[in-house]
């Protein structure tokens, strides 16, 4: 089976361990949970289906159960914090402490560049300026980037998006994109990464209101009464007029500059749609 660094969910890694180990011997659920010190014969099995959770002593008595050592249960442990966490910031910074001892052992975790890039506006924004100037160098791309940035961060993030594949570097010194545009993917740990990313987006876009000339801007809004056909009906149509967004924006290799686009359709009341009576 694949090694610890290279899962994301420590439920599937548990049930994969478990898997392993019956094809090999008579390896029974049993087993497993004697070995972690748990009285209950299918705890773990149930653990692996998502009916009970682990609290951290316990996750560590599973890793050593599973022969995991150092920074392994380390992982590990971050894996059950990253599953159980209640918010975006928890589920965030134990994603990132998984990165980071999955770098310091120089492996790659499965879905790892992805949650980067999504994490922080700099990256998708250098990633379409960065090509727009050629030959142009960290401190000229950080003077272009609204809001502001040092070259020290511009330097980062192009890094990271030659490391990731997102972006190539020629012999010149000039940047080019490897895909005209970059999709969040099925990851589970993306959509985490991509709340705060809209989170920071918003933000920005308020700024512009004051901070940009109506002329370069282009803010609308309706606010209507809907069921719920019709709302998902919308939906649908928004996600339409996204692809022939990106179908003009990427039909030319020339940019001027960049641009984001948010589109925002949510509830302004708190009605569950249920019926009465």
């Amino acid at each position: 089976m694949r090694g610890v660094l290279e899962y994301t969910a420590y439920r599937r890694y548990i049930a994969d361990y478990y898997a392993d180990r019956k094809v090999k011997s008579a390896f029974t659920w049993q087993e497993f949970a004697k070995l972690a010190g748990f009285t209950s014969p299918v705890y773990l099995k149930y653990v692996s289906e998502g009916r009970f959770n682990l609290s951290d002593e316990a996750a560590g008595r599973v890793a050593q159960a599973m022969g995991l050592v150092d920074f392994e249960q380390e992982y590990f442990r971050e894996m059950v914090k990253f599953d159980h966490a209640k918010t975006d910031a928890g589920k965030k910074a134990a994603f990132g402490n998984m990165l980071a001892i999955a770098d310091a052992h120089k492996a790659k975790v499965l879905g790892g560049d992805s949650f980067r890039f999504f994490s922080d506006w700099k990256n998708p924004v250098i990633r379409e300026l960065a090509p727009a100037m050629p030959g142009a160098k960290p401190l000229a791309l950080a003077h272009a980037c609204r809001p502001k940035v040092s070259a020290a961060e511009v330097s980062e993030v192009l890094n990271f998006l030659v490391k990731a594949d997102l972006l190539q570097k020629d012999e010149t010194g000039n940047y080019k994109q490897t895909q005209k545009s970059v999709t969040t993917g099925p990851m589970g740990v993306t959509p985490v990464a991509v709340r705060g990313l809209h989170r920071q987006m918003g933000e920005i876009a308020l700024d512009t209101i004051e901070g940009v000339p109506q002329e370069r801007r282009n803010f609308s809004g309706l606010t209507l009464g809907v069921t719920r056909d019709a709302y998902e009906e919308i939906v649908r149509e928004i996600a339409e007029f996204r692809k022939r967004v990106i179908a003009i924006a990427t039909r030319e290799d020339a940019t001027d500059e960049v641009y984001r686009m948010n589109i925002q359709f949510f509830p302004m009341t708190n009605k569950n749609g249920n019926k009465k009576g």
